[in-house]
């Protein structure tokens, strides 16, 4: 019995540890939420469906200590080792990273595991073990959930306190100018333009990457900002209601830019309600004798524009008050248009950002540049400056074929303009797509909406795993396109050699839209 029980320790102890590093992996990627971790466990059980056959086998073993039950559990755990160390291998896009924060977490699961196993020993004896170690792997399923409950106190302290000292920090910053900019997509391409626009005239600080959380903007803070800042531009992201007030009541923003309002984290939001009274969390917190930049193309922000006095609108060929792009030319190589102040002012604008859907933006940029005291004139070489944010309509030539990079997080409107942009290329047109997630009920709506968008803007459809892309498919073939040209593959690594191999007259381009995390993999 010794023995036995010494063998399933040795195989329990590693397979306890993948199980507890993959689940720790999706926990950090589902935002340390225990909500949210629990609803990616009711979609994804399937996946880890050796771990409920583990459980019955543990309990098993607790009322039943034979042995053909222990062979079972050797042979489950053998096969734990092998299904848990292929599907790390699976998960490669985002590493899980081993914060402070995952530390902590890990010293509380294992302090747990060591609590039970000793505790079983103590009162029941070593011959329970087997069973135990069993139901314990069983358990990282939602371990995590239970570590963070436990670590809670300790992690609102330490955050309070780096909060705190960011907030501090921003108070000494004598004669900045923070800039809040949110929104359902468009926000980080805002943040950047911004930064190119205004570095001409001004010291600029933005908040880097995605860092538009309260701890991104707490590290940004904490870590970057220098007296010499004149400007603070900060990215605020929310998936919950309150999340921008947050955001806001940390760093007080003089102004803010709402770049748009859209279907975005629904299975947070709920509804589209909350997506608009959280974006407007920031124009709420701008004060009254300061200005919001508020963008009037989009149909959820002009319904709540009215209510602020403050606001400036800028629009993209659309009649009204505010600053708007006229004349807007568009081509493969760029984009030129003319810019409209409030005043009647008039400038020409060229720039090698590609497609329609690009001005809008950069016109809101404009509009903040200009209302900080920059000429339209002066504001001509940066704009021509302006370069793709990473992974947001990126383009990179191989030869003769151009990748079109916008992989970084689809949403309704972005996946269409992405296509209506393709469309307009000279040369074999290829959309490669896992299709859209986070949009709640309406995930299998907006999906099967997009495949009748690509159906007319592409030559070939290449979809990325079947479990999104059924309903773009659906889309796609309704609208009369070719089946043959629209094929299934279950890796994007698969789906781009096939691009590579198709023939045809010209040049081909290929875009890259949307890129699903581990966790919706």
């Amino acid at each position: 019995m010794i023995i036995r029980t010494i063998i399933a320790a040795i195989l329990s102890l590693y397979a306890l540890f993948l199980t507890m590093r993959l689940n720790m992996h999706m926990f950090q990627l589902n935002g340390y939420k225990n909500d949210e971790h629990i609803n990616w466990i009711k979609k994804n059980i399937r996946r880890q469906w050796l771990l409920g056959f583990g459980l019955v086998l543990g309990i098993l073993r607790i009322i039943f200590p034979v042995l053909f039950i222990d062979i079972i559990i050797y042979l489950t755990l053998y096969l734990d080792i092998i299904v848990y160390r292929a599907m790390r291998r699976m998960n490669t896009k985002k590493k899980l990273v081993y914060t402070a924060r995952v530390k902590r977490m890990i010293a509380a699961i294992i302090i747990i595991t060591a609590a039970v196993i000793a505790l079983t020993w103590i009162f029941a004896g070593y011959e329970y073990l087997t069973g135990v170690f069993m139901i314990l792997i069983s358990a990282q399923l939602c371990m995590n959930i239970i570590a963070n409950i436990i670590n809670h106190p300790i992690e609102a302290c330490i955050s309070n306190y780096y909060i705190n000292d960011a907030k501090k920090k921003l108070r000494e910053a004598k004669g900045l100018k923070i800039i809040g900019v949110t929104g359902s997509y468009g926000k980080t391409s805002m943040k950047f333009f911004l930064k190119t626009l205004l570095s001409e005239k001004f010291n600029v600080l933005v908040t880097p990457g995605n860092f538009n959380t309260p701890l991104g903007v707490t590290i940004t803070v904490r870590n970057y900002l220098k007296p010499t800042h004149e400007i603070f531009i900060c990215e605020m992201g929310a998936r919950r209601v309150g999340e921008i007030k947050e955001i806001c009541d940390m760093v007080h923003p003089d102004m803010g830019v709402i770049t748009s309002v859209g279907p975005q984290h629904l299975e947070t939001f709920f509804n589209m309600e909350n997506i608009k009274k959280t974006k407007f969390e920031l124009a709420d917190a701008v004060p009254k004798d300061s200005k919001v930049f508020l963008n009037g193309d989009n149909e959820y922000i002009r319904e709540k524009a009215d209510e602020y006095d403050n606001k400036i609108l800028y629009l993209s060929e659309k009649d009204g008050e505010g600053y708007r792009a006229e004349d807007i030319a568009v081509s493969q190589f760029g984009t030129d248009f003319t810019l409209v102040t409030p005043d009647g002012e008039k400038q020409r604008y060229q720039m090698r950002l590609i497609g329609a859907h690009n001005v809008i933006n950069v016109v809101g940029a404009l509009a903040v540049a200009h209302s900080m005291g920059m000429t339209l004139k002066e504001l001509v070489v940066p704009v021509r400056r302006l370069e793709p944010v990473e992974h947001r309509m990126q383009m990179r030539e191989n030869g003769l074929v151009t990748i079109i990079d916008d992989a970084y997080n689809s949403n309704p409107v972005g996946s269409k303009a992405a296509a209506t942009t393709l469309k307009m290329f000279d040369g074999i047109r290829i959309l490669v797509t896992p299709g859209m997630v986070e949009l709640g009920d309406k995930e299998e709506e907006y999906n099967y909406k997009f495949g009748t968008y690509a159906a007319d803007c592409c030559d070939y459809i290449l979809l990325v795993g079947r479990k999104h892309t059924e309903p773009i498919r659906k889309g796609v073939l309704e609208k009369g396109f070719d089946a043959d040209k629209c094929l299934v593959y279950d890796k994007l690594e698969d789906a781009l050699a096939y691009a590579y191999t198709i023939k045809g007259q010209g040049h081909k381009y290929i875009l890259l839209e949307n890129d699903l995390p581990d966790n919706y993999n």
